[in-house]
């Protein structure tokens, strides 16, 4: 089979490594979890076998996130967020003329697969999931030390033998570790993956992830498949993320090793092969999709249109609104609507969206203008070209709770954009006029 590596290049100019091999009737990307190198992948003879195996009956999409593996490297501060991440696939689904393909996340490259096929049902014939959860915050009290204990270790060991033969034995492979090949094959695999920097920062990166919000919006045919022993992803995280996923099926394989490619991996494909050929012609429901809103509005406008006189009150607005579409066109934001001198659209990102909205603040701010902004991110629905939905509402209530110059988000974006480099600051729990129960907000402030 064709193992060519080729490159993709993102919309901010970053290179993609991709390969694609075997010929099947339906695309499968396969996102693969933790640092990765998709020629070392090669390497390892279990890994290559998982994957020939994958390639007889789709055409199989390998690639390596940008930072790690043969991808463009970028600065530690600058490693993919969930989002960015939903960017790199599109470039490589793009590069390879792929309209929609079945998504198949591995370990951490889960939650950015069950995010894409929340966002991108357009694009997703189905999802597959293994090994994986939604939320990895959900720890024990003493794994905040546990994290930084390992860290250090890291720094320390990276690329090592040593560090190689206890990542086996502890949660990737237990009973392998004494595999003096599968040993050194790790060992230089991390190597050939990232730099004991770059895999520190995408370690505490991804201590922070948590895409259950986005699990209600997942209507494409999703399998979850889980060893019941497996030491890295409990099972009863697997179910639970699984139960969350309207009609979501969800298989139990005997084992508690971790790696896909080790042990009993004929099982695992078996399912995964049953899962695919059923597929047959079944489509996603496009008109719900996982989306990001943005409302802002102008703080104090009566009054400043009634000093202003109509008009100048009017070019005022113009400018407002010229302004304002230049960012929404800077961050892929879409206009929906202009309510005076408002504005509501919609992103395919939260962090974009984040982002746009301090953006808007500042840009209107020399006019002698304040905005109020809200972020939130849910599941819309487009009737007859319209966007709405319960996510809409609460975007707007989230935005009338900000004060001027402020840009609020609900607790479902700070929870997405973990990694992006955006902070925020707790402002407590919120009744939303027409919303039910009470709703955690933050303040963005960088």
């Amino acid at each position: 089979m064709d193992r060519q590596t080729r490159y993709a290049k993102t919309a901010d100019r970053v290179h993609i490594a991709y390969q694609v091999v075997g010929d099947g009737p339906v695309d499968m990307v396969f996102v693969m979890g933790w640092v990765t190198n998709i020629e070392a992948m090669w390497d390892e003879p279990g890994f290559a076998r998982l994957l020939d195996r994958l390639a007889t009956f789709s055409r199989l999409i390998l690639f390596d996130k940008r930072g790690v593996g043969l991808s463009d490297r970028v600065p530690e501060d600058r490693l993919p967020d969930l989002e960015t991440r939903m960017d790199d696939v599109r470039a490589v689904m793009d590069a390879v003329g792929s309209e929609r393909a079945v998504v198949f996340g591995v370990s951490e490259g889960g939650p950015m697969s069950m995010l894409f096929a929340a966002t991108y049902p357009e694009r997703t014939v189905a999802l597959i999931l293994y090994g994986t959860g939604a939320d990895f915050t959900i720890r024990e009290p003493a794994y905040k030390v546990e994290l930084a204990e390992y860290l250090v270790r890291m720094e320390e060991t990276w690329g090592s033998l040593e560090l190689a033969h206890d990542e086996i034995a502890g949660w990737g492979a237990p009973g392998y570790e004494d595999d003096e090949r599968l040993v050194a094959w790790l060992a230089s695999y991390m190597r050939k993956s990232a730099s004991p920097s770059a895999a520190i920062a995408l370690e505490r990166m991804n201590s922070g992830i948590n895409a259950t919000h986005a699990l209600a919006s997942i209507h494409v045919p999703t399998l979850m498949i889980g060893r019941m022993g497996d030491l890295d992803f409990p099972i009863s995280d697997v179910r639970d993320t699984a139960s969350k996923i309207v009609g979501a099926e969800l298989v139990e394989l005997p084992g508690r090793i971790h790696f896909p490619w080790v042990g009993a991996m004929d099982a695992i494909v078996d399912e995964v092969e049953r899962f695919v050929v059923s597929l047959g012609e079944v489509e996603a429901e496009l008109d719900r999709a996982l989306a990001t809103v943005l409302f802002t509005d102008v703080v104090g406008s009566t009054e400043k249109a009634a000093g202003l006189g109509d008009r100048r009150w009017k070019e005022l607005v113009e400018e407002h609104h010229r302004r304002v579409r230049g960012q929404l066109a800077r961050f892929r934001g879409v206009e929906v609507d202009t309510a005076g001198d408002g504005f509501f659209a919609t992103f395919d990102g939260p962090a974009r969206a984040v982002r746009c909205a301090r953006s808007i603040v500042d840009a209107v701010a020399p006019m002698g203008l304040e905005v109020r902004a809200g972020v939130h991110t849910g599941e819309v629905e487009t009737i007859d070209g319209k966007v709405g939905g319960m996510a809409v509402v609460i975007g707007a209530r989230v935005g009338a709770s900000a004060g001027p110059s402020e840009v609020l988000v609900s607790q479902t974006v700070k929870d997405l954009v973990a990694g992006s480099g955006l902070a925020f600051e707790d402002v407590g729990e919120h009744e939303l006029k027409g919303v039910p129960d009470r709703w955690r907000l933050y303040r963005v402030t960088e």
